[in-house]
Formats: structure tokens, sequence, C-alpha cells
């Protein structure tokens, strides 16, 4: 059993920047994809980035290319890295993880979550 812990979420201003962080609580992260989704008020959980076991190969929602960024550490922690955030980025965030080799953007791909951690970002 793999337990997920997302933190880093806050307040933040239009056009500031967080970094999220999701970590294992019992076992490493070491042969797992890890994807963040994110889920406003009223909406369906949505896709947000996705990197594989090895760090190799990443993949972003259009919404966030260019101003999101995943990456893993050699602790196997692995960061969101969130930049000019949006008011429309405002969301609970959930890191997911599963024992798979590829990149996964469904949620019903993944097989552990956190418990979310709150982003809100101000007009």
């Amino acid at each position: 059993q793999v337990q997920v812990v997302e933190s880093g979420g806050g307040l933040v201003q239009a056009g500031g920047s967080l970094r999220l962080s999701c970590a294992a609580s019992r076992r490493t992260f070491s042969s797992y994809a890890i994807g963040w989704f994110r889920q406003a008020p009223g909406k369906e959980r949505e896709f947000v980035a996705a990197i594989t076991w090895s760090g190799g190969a990443t993949d972003y929602a259009d919404s966030v290319k260019g101003r999101f960024s995943i990456s893993r550490d050699a602790k196997n922690t692995v960061y969101l890295q969130m930049n000019s955030l949006k008011p429309e980025d405002t969301a609970v965030y959930y890191c997911g993880a599963t024992d798979g080799s590829y990149l996964y953007i469904k949620s019903y791909e993944y097989d552990y979550w956190g418990q979310g951690t709150q982003v809100t970002v101000s007009s």
C-alpha cells in the first residue's frame, strides 16, 4: 500500500508562483508514475501534469503548458512548479501514483491518491 501526501498549496496573487510536493509516506515512488490532477468546485477532476517513474518523460494539459513544470528528485519526491498563476488555476490539487512504465493522463489509471492541497489564486 502506498500512502501519498501532498503539500505546498496556499493563497497567491495572480501572476505568482507556488511549488507543490508529492511524497510517499511508507514506500518510495521509485517505480511509480505520478500525475497531478485538480478539481475546482462543481467541476470534474482534470489532468494537469504527469511524469514517468524514471522522470524521462512528462506531459501537460494544454491549459498549463509553458507555466507549470513537473519533476522528481533523487529521493523521489515529485514537484509541480506553478508559475504565472491565474484565477482559473484555483482548485484542490491531487497527486496520484500508479505502478506503470508510461505516462498516464486519466484519473482512473491511478491507484493511489493523496488528500489534496488547496491552491487559491486571487485576481
